[in-house]
C-alpha cells in the first residue's frame, strides 16, 4: 500500500486545512465541498485526512460497523452480543464517478442467490463508509441517480435497499467530502446544500511558497516512507489536538449573543431554509474547540460565516460564490451579543496557532477580453450615447435580458446518449422495462429473467440440490430507460442588422435561459456567432454556466452578415461533438432575420449550408428576428432549407423559446 502524503506537509491552503479539521473534530458540521482550479492539491489534503481521525470502536464482525457502546438495533447483522468489540482506524471510502447504483447502496449477492439459493445481502459503498469518511472526486459529475442516493442517505443517516428481492436497512452516517473544478459544471443545488463547508482553492502566485510546494511533492515521491517518518512528530501533535477538541467540543458555550449574530448573519445574506443556521452553530463550536476555549467568540461566528454561507447565498448557477466580508462585519458589530464575545474587533481572524486564516477566495474571470475600444453607430430605436469607434461597424457588447423559466425541451424517439434528465433514452440507470440476451459483457442482470430462462432445464441439468443450474444462455441483461442530456447549439446573427439592443438582449436572455435549463436538465448547451466576414465557436458545447454566462455577456455585434459561414462552423462543431460523443443528440437553433451578406451569392450558399443539417436529420428552429413594416420571409426560406420551423422574434420572449422547440419537435413526429 502506498504512503500517503502527510497532512501538516501540504503548503498554504489554509481554509482547506481549516475546514476539514473542524470535520474532524466535530463530524456534524456536516462535510466540506473543496472547488478550485486542478492541481491544487484539493484530493491531496482530503486522503491525507484520514490518518488524523481518531479510531472507531466496532462490533467485532458487523459488517456495517455498528458501534458496541450503542449498537443499531435494525442492524442487518444484528442482534449484537454486548462485549464483543474492538476498535479500527476510520475509513477514508472513495466514491468513483462512474460507480453503479449496486456498488453503492449494495445488492442481492448473486452468487451465493443461485449457487446456494439463499437470499444475502452484500453491502455497498454506504455501509463501509459508515463512521467514517466518504469522498468524491469530481463530484460535479456524480451521475445523478447516485446524487440522489447519497442525497437520501445524508439526509436520514442510514440507507434503505428496496429491491431484486432484498428489502434492507442499515445505518449509514459519513463525513462527506467532496472536490471538484467549477470549469466542468457546476453541482446541483440539493447535493450542493448537503456540504456543511464549502472552500475555494487556488494555486499560489508566490515564487517561494510554489518552490517549496514542488520541493516537498518531488520529495516525497523519492522516498514516502522516509518523507512521512520526517512528518510524523507533526502528524501525531495535530491528531492529539483533534482528540482534545473532540474531548472539550460538549463544554462549549455557545451564547445568547453569537447566536444572535449567527442568526442575523444568515438573515442579511437572505439564504435558504434553516441549514445554514445550525451548520454556523455547529462550526463555531468546533472553531472554539479548536482554539482551546469553551467561548464561542466573534471571530469564531465570521469564520464560520466564511466557511459555511458562500455556497448557499447562491441563487441561481450564474450567481458567484462568496460573501461581501464588509457587510459580514457589519451585521456582526450591528448584533454583537452584551454576554461577551469580546474578541471581535481586537482580533477578527482566526486563531493564530492553528492552520486556517480568512476565508474566501477570489473568483478566477472566466470572461474573454473583448474590445475595449469597439464602438459602432448607434441603430434606430436604440438608447444612448454611443462610443467612440474602433472597428468597422462593431458596437459594444449589450447585457443580457433577465433570464426565465424555460417549459420542458426533449428530442423525440428514444436515444442512448449521456445520462441526464431531458429525453427518454436507454441507460444503464434507471427503470427497468424488459429483459435481452446480453450482446458482449453482462452489465446488468435481470435476475427474474435469468431465473425464469434457466427454470425449465433444472431436470435435465441435473439438479439435485438447492441451487438454481445456471449456464451462460441463461443470462438474461435487464433494459432500463431514463433520461438523457443533449447538446442545444444556438447559432446566433451578431452582424449589424442585429444589432439593436433589444434584440440581442432578448436573444442572449433566451440562451441563459436555456443555459440554466440545461444545468438543471444535464445538458450541454453551445454557441456560435456569425458577423464580419466570419463565424466563431463562442460558446464551445459545455455544461458550465459560470464561463458561459460570462462569455455571452461579452458578445459584441456589428458588420456584415456571413450566414452560411456561421451554418457550416455549426455543422462542423456538431460534426466534432458526435466524434467524441456520438449518442449525444443535439437541437440547432438559429437566430437571425435571414439576411446573408458578403462574398459570391451568399444566399445560394446559405441555402446550401442549411440543407446539411435537414441531410442529417437534425432537428431545427429558426428564431425571425426581422423587423419593420416590410418583411421578405428570408428566415421563414431559410427554415425550410433546414427542414425546421420558422418563428418571429416577439415569441422568443418569456416561456416561448422552449415551448416553440418542444412545438417544432412535435410537427417532425407528426410528419
Amino acid at each position: 500500500m502506498s504512503t500517503p502524503f502527510p497532512f501538516t506537509a501540504v503548503v498554504g491552503q489554509d481554509d482547506l486545512r481549516l475546514a476539514l479539521l473542524l470535520n474532524a473534530v466535530s463530524p456534524a458540521v456536516g462535510g466540506v465541498l473543496v472547488r478550485g482550479e486542478k492541481g491544487t492539491a484539493k484530493s491531496t489534503a482530503v486522503r491525507a485526512l484520514s490518518a488524523l481521525m481518531p479510531e472507531v470502536d466496532v462490533v467485532s464482525g458487523c459488517r456495517f460497523s455498528c458501534d458496541p457502546h450503542s449498537p443499531d438495533p435494525g442492524c442487518p447483522d444484528g442482534p449484537h452480543e454486548p462485549g464483543a468489540s474492538g476498535s479500527r482506524p476510520a475509513r477514508m471510502v472513495e466514491l468513483p464517478v462512474g460507480a453503479s447504483e449496486d456498488r453503492l447502496v449494495g445488492a442481492l449477492d448473486i452468487e451465493r442467490a443461485l449457487a446456494e439459493g439463499v437470499k444475502a445481502f452484500e453491502p455497498g459503498l454506504l455501509a463501509d463508509a459508515h463512521r467514517g469518511i466518504l469522498y468524491v472526486d469530481e463530484v460535479n459529475l456524480l451521475h445523478d441517480h447516485l446524487v440522489d442516493l447519497l442525497l437520501d442517505a445524508a439526509a436520514m443517516g442510514a440507507s434503505y435497499v428496496e429491491r431484486e428481492g432484498v428489502s434492507v436497512r442499515h445505518a449509514s452516517k459519513f463525513l462527506l467530502v467532496g472536490t471538484m473544478n467549477p470549469e466542468e459544471g457546476e453541482l446541483r443545488p440539493q447535493l450542493l446544500d448537503r456540504f456543511g463547508l464549502t472552500v475555494e482553492v487556488s494555486a499560489s502566485r508566490e515564487p517561494d511558497q510554489r518552490v517549496e510546494v514542488v520541493r516537498r511533492r518531488l520529495a516525497h515521491d523519492d522516498d514516502p516512507a522516509g518523507f512521512a517518518a520526517r512528518w510524523a512528530d507533526e502528524e501525531a501533535a495535530v491528531r492529539a489536538r483533534i482528540v482534545a477538541a473532540r474531548e472539550l467540543l460538549p463544554s462549549v458555550r455557545l451564547g445568547d449573543g453569537a447566536l444572535r449574530q449567527i442568526a442575523a448573519t444568515c438573515a442579511a445574506f437572505e439564504v435558504d431554509g434553516m441549514r445554514a443556521d445550525i451548520v454556523m452553530a455547529r462550526t463555531a463550536t468546533a472553531l472554539a474547540a479548536w482554539a482551546g476555549r469553551t467561548d464561542v467568540l466573534a471571530e469564531d461566528v465570521r469564520q464560520a460565516a466564511l466557511l459555511a454561507l458562500p455556497h448557499r447565498r447562491r441563487r441561481n448557477p450564474f450567481d458567484a460564490p462568496g460573501l461581501d466580508e464588509d457587510k459580514l462585519d457589519e451585521t456582526l458589530e450591528e448584533f454583537g451579543g452584551p454576554d461577551g464575545d469580546g474578541g471581535g474587533d481586537d482580533d477578527p481572524g482566526p486563531d493564530p496557532d492553528g492552520p486556517g486564516g480568512p476565508g474566501g477566495q477570489p473568483e478566477p474571470d472566466d470572461a474573454p477580453q473583448g474590445d475595449g475600444d469597439a464602438a459602432a453607430r448607434p441603430e434606430a430605436g436604440e438608447g444612448g450615447e454611443p462610443r467612440p469607434s474602433g472597428g468597422a461597424g462593431e458596437q459594444s457588447p449589450a447585457r443580457a435580458a433577465e433570464p426565465f423559466r424555460t417549459k420542458v425541451l426533449s428530442v423525440p424517439g428514444l436515444g442512448e446518449g449521456a445520462a441526464g434528465r431531458r429525453s427518454r433514452a436507454r441507460t444503464e440507470h434507471g427503470r427497468t422495462i424488459g429483459a435481452r440476451r446480453p450482446q458482449g459483457a453482462l452489465t446488468k442482470l435481470h435476475l427474474a429473467a435469468t431465473v425464469q430462462a434457466a427454470a425449465p432445464h433444472q431436470r435435465a441439468r441435473g439438479r439435485s440440490g438447492p441451487g438454481l443450474v445456471v449456464r451462460r444462455d441463461d443470462l438474461r441483461q435487464a433494459t432500463r430507460e431514463g433520461r438523457e442530456g443533449n447538446l442545444v447549439l444556438f447559432v446566433v446573427d451578431a452582424s449589424g442588422s442585429m444589432a439593436a439592443r433589444q434584440r440581442m438582449s432578448a436573444v442572449k436572455g433566451a440562451v441563459l435561459s436555456l443555459l440554466l435549463d440545461a444545468y438543471q436538465r444535464r445538458d450541454k448547451v453551445g454557441l456560435v456567432t456569425f458577423r464580419g466576414s466570419a463565424a466563431d465557436v463562442a460558446l464551445p458545447p459545455t455544461s458550465s454556466v459560470d464561463a458561459a454566462a460570462a462569455r455571452l455577456e461579452s458578445l459584441p455585434t456589428g458588420g456584415r452578415t456571413p450566414l452560411a459561414a456561421g451554418l457550416l462552423r455549426a455543422h462542423e462543431v456538431l460534426r466534432v461533438e458526435r466524434l467524441r460523443d456520438p449518442a449525444r443528440r443535439a437541437l440547432v437553433v438559429v437566430v437571425t432575420d435571414g439576411r446573408a451578406t458578403g462574398g459570391p451569392e451568399p444566399v445560394a450558399l446559405a441555402g446550401r449550408a442549411a440543407r446539411l443539417f435537414a441531410a442529417e436529420g437534425v432537428a431545427s428552429v429558426v428564431v425571425d428576428c426581422e423587423s419593420g413594416p416590410v418583411r421578405l420571409g428570408l428566415a421563414g426560406r431559410l427554415a425550410g432549407e433546414l427542414g425546421g420551423t420558422a418563428v418571429t422574434l416577439d415569441e422568443l420572449r418569456a416561456d416561448s423559446i422552449a415551448g416553440l422547440v418542444k412545438d417544432v419537435q412535435g410537427n417532425r413526429r407528426a410528419a
